[in-house]
């Protein structure tokens, strides 16, 4: 069986997959009253599994193996084709809201994006819990997918790790001067392909490892809401958006309003996952150091949330007098110590949330932008979220190690400006980051930038304000969907959404073109540029 199985095209296995999900949502509905949503996913998830079937029978016919470099068509045909399945009971449960916006709902969750097209309060249950578990699937997915495909590709932030060298340097050492350096073979060396293994198997390998972790947190963080006062649906749902990063809820407004400050604080520890891989099976070529203390990730992390926190709060002690000024008008939560350490730490969970590109909203944000006395520190966010988590995890972004192997490339050329003559010690590891793994790092950026420039240009073509255009491209590119919510945008609603949602999240009404644009963008933030680029490289496809 398992033979028959791994003959299979991993895309008909992963559509069985989600046709197997789908009878979850099913039988909540069922027990929940809604009858005809249940219908509406049993009938879909038995029409997929026919499908599912008959190709299955017809490429047993013919197996053929797959290719490496069709690895990662599959990982693009995952989140580009794979929503078309998801979408089927979603546009069917609202035959108002048409098969295209459901198609881009589901795009939005399966990249852990967590936008939305409808308000909270009109979805009913069950889609919100499949919203959810699309995004916990998708999630897990890029787990397993970067080790199985990325890693083997040298692309998705390995490539910054991986040694130019072609062995394992902690156990051998470097060659003499008259020995010539044998660069490591990449996706244009023909040679490549052979050494890899079935990438289904490294795919079920990767799954095995990661699935009881991911599984067994999402039950831990979903039993610690539960027991911290949080309603059980509510608690499911906050578990699967914060272990995907995807930031679905389905309240409108902070998702922690009945477990409070202390189910945020525990939320907290389950978003540190998303900054570094060595939490997770698999990735130990992105260690950069044995000793957790000095993860480069995680100093940076910690580094990046106490500025952002220290920044918002001192603001508002730099500007007493002003607020003094206000008189007797000026609000008591300006006075009042409690109320300032509550603005604190709103200010330190949202720093972690939106940096691991998981956009929870604490339940003191609006008084921490009361306290800080910023107009717009949203903005601040979005930095944040652009930086993006830890490499080969769930987070989106840029990634913590490339912007750590940029400021050390920085904090090098600083130091031979003053001492040319300097030698600089770290070990390999250190040399690599300031060498070679800054170089693909400021490639990496540069494109990113680039593409924040082409989506801004390409959204803005219809009637949208150039600010709104700007933070709608960077929370899709980023795969931070809450972002638009946490930063007060103009309107675009032209009531082609479908059902009613929220026009002040930016997201809903927008025009087919600018969906699809968007859509686009989610897609290319989770796999990443240089991964597509090489989809164009002529040496990819030669065989």
């Amino acid at each position: 069986m398992i033979r028959i199985l791994q003959r299979l095209p991993l895309l008909v296995l992963l559509s069985g997959l989600v046709a197997l999900m789908m009878l979850v949502p099913a039988a909540y509905a069922s027990t929940t009253g809604h009858a005809a949503i249940a219908r509406n996913f049993f009938y879909a998830a038995l029409l997929i599994l026919v499908f599912c079937g008959l190709i299955g029978l017809a490429t047993q016919a013919n197996p053929r193996p797959q290719r490496s470099r069709e690895t990662l068509l599959t990982m693009l045909g995952v989140f580009g084709l794979l929503p078309l399945l998801l979408a089927l009971p979603f546009a069917e449960s609202l035959p108002d809201t048409g098969y295209f916006n459901a198609w881009w709902e589901m795009v939005s969750s399966l990249t852990t994006t967590g936008a939305s097209l409808y308000s909270a309060d009109l979805l009913p249950t069950p889609l919100h819990l499949w919203r959810a578990m699309s995004g916990w699937m998708g999630g897990f997915f890029i787990l397993v997918a970067a080790i199985a495909i990325l890693a083997p590709l040298h692309v998705g932030g390995f490539e910054i790790m991986s040694s130019p060298y072609g062995r394992q340097e902690y156990m051998q050492h470097l060659p003499g001067s008259a020995d010539p350096r044998r660069r490591i073979a990449h996706l244009s060396d023909p040679a490549f392909e052979t050494r890899q293994s079935d990438a289904g198997v490294r795919l079920a390998r990767a799954a095995l490892a990661v699935g009881p972790l991911y599984l067994g947190l999402t039950l831990a963080l979903w039993v610690g809401l539960l027991m911290l006062g949080d309603p059980s649906f509510l608690a499911l749902t906050r578990a699967m958006g914060t272990l995907s990063t995807s930031g679905i809820t389905p309240v409108i407004g902070p998702s922690s309003q009945a477990s409070g400050v202390a189910g945020e604080m525990l939320v907290f520890l389950f978003l540190i996952p998303a900054l570094s891989r060595r939490f997770w099976p698999g990735g130990s070529q992105l260690r950069a150091t044995e000793s957790l203390r000095e993860d480069p990730e995680l100093q940076l992390a910690a580094g990046l949330v106490a500025l952002v926190a220290a920044l918002l709060f001192l603001r508002h002690f730099l500007g007493a007098i002003e607020v003094g000024s206000a008189g007797p008008e000026a609000p008591a939560m300006l006075r009042d110590l409690g109320n300032g350490l509550s603005a604190l730490w709103g200010v330190t969970f949202n720093a972690l949330s939106y940096l691991t590109t998981t956009g929870w909203n604490s339940v003191g944000w609006q008084g921490a932008r009361a306290w800080s006395g910023l107009t717009a520190p949203g903005l601040i966010l979005a930095g944040l979220a652009m930086m993006g988590g830890g490499i080969a995890t769930t987070a989106g972004g840029v990634k913590l190690l490339r912007v750590y192997a940029l400021a050390r490339h920085g904090q090098r050329e600083m130091e031979r400006i003053i001492h040319p003559s300097s030698v600089s010690g770290g070990g390999r590891i250190a040399r690599r980051l300031r060498r070679e793994g800054a170089y693909l790092a400021f490639i990496f950026f540069m494109l990113f930038a680039m593409s924040i420039a082409a989506i801004v240009t390409l959204v803005s073509i219809h009637a949208i304000e150039f600010e709104t255009a700007t933070i709608l491209s960077i929370a899709a590119l980023t795969n931070t969907g809450p972002l638009a919510g946490a930063i007060p945008l103009t309107p675009a609603f032209e009531g082609s959404a479908g059902i009613a949602s929220a026009p002040w999240e930016g997201w809903s009404g927008l025009p087919v073109f600018t969906k699809a644009v968007l859509a686009a963008a989610m897609i290319l933030g989770r796999i990443e540029t240089l991964a597509v680029l090489a989809l164009f490289s002529p040496e990819f496809w030669r065989r």
